[in-house]
């Protein structure tokens, strides 16, 4: 970058951890709940029956999309409303949800994120539902914004602008960091972000036209690109 950013904004899902082990295991969780507590339901919905479910539920609710918790709450009250057991909703969304925040960090992150946080006020942006305070992150982020706490998702720009004026800053001052070509780093260079792309599978970016302003291939890489004098912190036993 030519100029230093001010503040940054960070995706998430993929970005900070793999998301995909997580929402396995999130729903072998909620699966193996519905077995013991009520194993009709759990005969009649196994996992794949239960994600082909949430698809038909987004598919005649768009207004949705920007809320992956609603999407799944409604996939259980269907569930649910079948079987006789309505109240166990919360509880069985309650399962999925605390496993879907055990989450894995790529190795780098840890010390990447001490090193941004001490340089910039950093805010969580993401269209997923993760909690940064139960996942135990809270301390190096200002706030977290979700697409659903804002009512549109990333790409729109009104997320990423949203986010800036939370800060106090102009989008050109802030710098997103993601690692979707197209929610991340297209919906924040439309917004008048700078971008980074985590591009930690060194795939080939799909749009010539529209680079990211950097591209890495880990946090760690953007912290020694963005901070070459800030070293990691680092304890001895």
């Amino acid at each position: 970058m030519h100029t230093r950013p001010l503040a940054l904004t960070l995706d998430l899902d993929d970005t900070l951890w793999p998301i995909w082990p997580v929402i396995e295991r999130a729903e072998q969780a909620l699966h193996e709940w519905l077995c013991r507590h009520h194993p009709e339901t759990g005969q009649r919905w196994p996992i794949a029956a239960m994600r082909e479910l949430r698809a038909r539920v987004l598919a005649e609710r768009p207004d949705l999309a920007h809320d992956p918790s609603a999407l799944r709450r409604c996939a259980l009250e269907i569930v649910f409303a079948e079987h006789g057991g309505e109240s166990a909703v919360e509880a069985a969304y309650a399962v999925f949800f605390e496993a879907r925040n055990r989450v894995d960090l790529y190795p780098d992150v840890p010390e990447a994120l001490d090193r941004l946080s001490r340089a910039w006020p950093l805010a969580a942006l993401t269209n997923g539902n993760a909690d940064i305070t139960r996942i135990g992150l809270h301390t190096h982020f200002v706030f977290s914004l979700s697409a659903r706490d804002h009512g549109a998702a990333k790409p729109s720009p009104c997320i990423f602008h949203a986010a800036c004026t939370r800060l106090g800053v102009m989008p050109e001052q802030v710098l997103h960091v993601g690692d979707d070509p197209d929610t991340d780093v297209c919906g924040a260079l439309a917004a008048g972000l700078a971008t980074a792309w985590i591009n930690r599978d060194g795939k080939p970016w799909p749009y010539p036209d529209t680079p990211p302003t950097l591209e890495c291939r880990s946090l760690a890489e953007l912290a020694d690109r963005l901070l070459p004098s800030v070293p990691a912190l680092r304890t001895h036993a």
